[in-house]
């Protein structure tokens, strides 16, 4: 009985016990067990909830991680396949179905001890046909203490169980055509021909023929036509560019009889005229490899061509327009099982480029075979008129479907004078002389100068101490020296500030920027420099560009040599355009745009281009005019540097010559730039920006070339002859490359 009662006080005291916190919290929060008590034990069991595994798998799945998933799967499910299979099993899948986004809910989920049933709603949201919505168990094992999926095809789809397999067959919306600002078509979908040569084949009776059919069908120089063939072997295949259908045939007659000359037709986007302004345009391909996955899941198909470069890349949303396709799943013996959607065709739209076709055309040939850029734009506005830059290339040949591309596109891709880059937009140069009217306005707008300021303009600049700089007529003066036995070019003597302009004094102009930067007005020409908008991108969006260097000198010599646009300075064509621009509009810098509107298949327009000023000059009204007319006696006044390029033109012309050095010994950079300003209105004013890579002076390359440009714009067609043509793009023989013009500026 005594023993009975023993174990009953035990009993109750170890209920007791459990109703009492058997320790205490220290000062440190660490636990300390009460005494003469021992230290209890609490083993604590909770299983993992197997939708917090489901929902890693299904983030990793939103993020087309498959890897990430595949770590989610059962062992067993592991060694049923692989992760290289289990990856390529999921990419596939959401590729074929343009997979556009993934979102699932949980309806319910039953839970044993090892195991689950989780009911998933799946809804795939579709780039081409829509949504697909299923519901789908997802079973789940505990194991090791986490929870995995056990995975099966069908948790993709219910339809894929059993080595099913999902395709799409497309069909694609012709892209979009690009046309002129006033309709002129320069891309569009259809039938062309790629033209060969096998040069021995030529007969020498039939090969002026062959040169003229070719050069008019293609666009290019009869010059250009020979030297694509005139080093090739003889039997070689050479391509020589492409003609749309309607343009062969109405030839046909003539060059269905040239022997050596091979047609093969095909039908895709065509560049016309082997591309017109081919860096601004930009080519199309095929999807590059390494993105075909991201490009599937938007809704392209395999064989899709894209927008690489220029506004087929800028409007590809727009040109492209949107793929129908019907999505069915396949048995592994490829017999069709089943449809699970199916959509249609959405046409694109039509882009109308601000260039004006006539005028780009006539950029390029006036450039010819030099390396270089043009830039025209609506003076008052920043509509890019036309932008050529040299060497182009023929867009054509990116496109797989076109014959020529098996042996024309390794030279586009290998030439080292890049004919890729837009030399207008991302080469960037230093200015040269056209730069001395940035200085001219800083000096004016310090206070510092007048228009009345003279400077006696001299062979030699001495105020650097230990070094002699040299004025551009000391060069001419050295050169008739040397070929001639007696020197004739005399310097220029006592010049006003903008006699010093019209003269493109280099000594003058040292001496501004040595000036300034004594007076300790360091940054007074950069910041000038900044506020005509170099040194940082114009803006213009819809193709690259490259924002040009302007320093705040860091010392004397290179605030001298920035003050005529040498030293760090670079700049490109197009900002050299723009600020020209502004100097002739009353001083507002326009945003270049080259997209005039959009039109969609069902009509409606889309305008994109309306002006949009970006800055204005940093100019006073009465600097601007002493700068205009600076510029205008550069044409005008028979001292002026260009003004022997220019007889004869009775369209109103302010600019500035230029020749930058290039780092090349005896090959400097040829600018000129300017515009017009013509009473009647009948046309549009222009700003014009010409360089010629390694040619020489501004007056001797650039401004003949600026002429031709001109003249095209206001007459429609050249009217003077380059001092190095026989004809109208036929050059002298010997192609001239130099030579000693008279009354010419550095």
């Amino acid at each position: 009985m005594k023993h009975f009662k023993l174990i009953s006080i035990l009993l109750v005291f170890a209920v007791l016990s459990a109703c009492v916190t058997p320790s205490t919290t220290t000062p440190q929060g660490t636990q300390a067990t009460a005494p003469g008590l021992p230290t209890p034990v609490v083993h604590v069991t909770s299983a993992p909830d197997p939708q917090s595994a489901l929902q890693t798998f299904f983030s990793a799945w939103q993020a087309a991680d498959y890897a990430g998933m595949y770590a989610m799967i059962t062992p067993q499910s592991q060694q049923n396949i692989s992760e290289e299979d289990f990856v390529k099993r999921y990419r596939d899948a959401m590729n074929e179905m343009a997979l556009m986004e993934l979102r699932y809910v949980v309806h319910s989920s039953t839970t044993n001890p090892d195991n689950a049933q989780i009911n998933v709603g799946l809804t795939y949201v579709s780039n081409v046909i829509g949504e697909i919505q299923r519901d789908i168990i997802f079973p789940a094992v505990l194991e090791n203490g986490g929870w995995k999926i056990s995975w099966a095809d069908g948790l993709i789809l219910p339809e894929l169980s059993g080595g099913n397999v999902l395709s799409m067959d497309y069909e694609n919306a012709p892209r979009g055509d690009v046309f002129d600002k006033d309709g002129d078509v320069l891309v569009n979908e259809t039938k062309a021909v790629a033209m060969y040569l096998v040069p021995g084949q030529i007969l020498p009776d039939q090969e002026g023929t062959l040169l003229y059919e070719i050069a008019n069908l293609t666009g290019q120089t009869q010059e250009t036509v020979l030297s694509r063939y005139a080093s090739a072997g003889a039997d070689w295949y050479v391509a020589m560019g492409e003609a749309s259908l309607e343009e062969i045939n109405r030839r046909y007659g003539v060059i269905s009889g040239l022997s050596g000359l091979y047609l093969v037709d095909y039908t895709s986007r065509f560049y016309y005229n082997g591309g017109i302004a081919s860096q601004a345009l930009g080519y199309v391909s095929a999807v590059p490899k390494e993105k075909l996955d991201e490009y599937m899941r938007a809704g392209y198909s395999r064989d899709a061509l894209i927008g690489q470069s220029g506004l087929e890349a800028w409007g590809e949303s727009y040109l492209s327009g949107t793929a129908g396709g019907t999505l069915y799943v396949s048995g592994p013996d490829g017999n069709i099982l089943s449809y699970l959607g199916k959509n249609e065709v959405q046409p694109a739209s039509a882009l109308y480029m601000t260039i004006d076709k006539n005028l780009q055309i006539q950029a390029e040939q006036a450039l010819g075979s030099f390396r270089g850029a043009i830039v025209v734009l609506e003076r008052d506005t920043g509509r890019v008129l036309a932008m050529a830059s040299t060497p182009d290339f023929d867009p054509n040949l990116f496109n797989p479907q076109n014959p020529n591309s098996l042996y024309g596109l390794g030279d586009v891709v290998n030439n080292e004078d890049r004919p890729l880059i837009n030399r207008a937009t991302q080469g960037e140069y230093p200015l040269g002389s056209v730069f001395k009217i940035i200085t001219m306005a800083a000096a004016l707008e310090s206070g510092t100068y007048t228009a009345e300021n003279t400077y006696e303009c001299g062979y030699e600049f001495v105020e650097l101490e230990g070094r002699t700089l040299y004025d551009w007529t000391w060069d001419h003066y050295q050169a008739e020296l040397l070929a001639e036995g007696t020197g004739t070019t005399k310097p220029s003597g006592t010049l006003t500030l903008p006699d010093g302009l019209m003269r493109s004094c280099n000594p003058w102009f040292y001496h501004i920027g040595y000036d300034l930067y004594r007076q300790g007005r360091v940054t007074a020409v950069a910041d000038m420099a900044r506020g005509f908008g170099l040194g940082s991108p114009t803006n213009i969006d819809q193709i690259p560009e490259e924002a040009g260097n302007i320093v705040n000198p860091p010392e004397i010599t290179e605030a001298v040599f920035q003050a005529i646009g040498q030293g760090q300075v670079t700049v490109t064509p197009l900002q050299v355009a723009s600020f020209i621009a502004a100097l002739g509009n009353g001083g507002t810098l326009y945003r270049p745009q080259l997209v005039e509107k959009l039109i969609a298949a069902n009509g409606v327009e889309t305008t994109i281009f309306k002006p949009e000023a970006r800055g204005t000059l940093p100019l006073k009204p009465e600097t601007l005019k002493i700068i205009q007319a600076a510029m205008r006696s550069v044409i005008a006044n028979p001292r002026g540097t260009a003004s022997h390029r220019f007889r004869n033109i009775t369209i109103p012309v302010y600019a500035k010559t230029g020749t930058a050095e290039s780092g090349i010994p005896g090959a400097p950079h040829s600018w000129f730039a300017g515009y017009t300003d013509v009473p009647d209105g009948s046309l549009p004013d222009i700003a014009i920006a010409v360089i010629v890579e390694n040619k020489g002076e501004g007056s001797e390359y650039a401004a003949p070339i600026f002429r031709r440009v001109l003249e095209s714009y206001y007459v429609g067609r050249p009217q003077a002859l380059y001092w190095w043509e026989a004809n109208i793009g036929i050059p002298k023989t010997p192609t001239p490359y130099g030579g000693i013009p008279t009354d010419t500026d550095n």
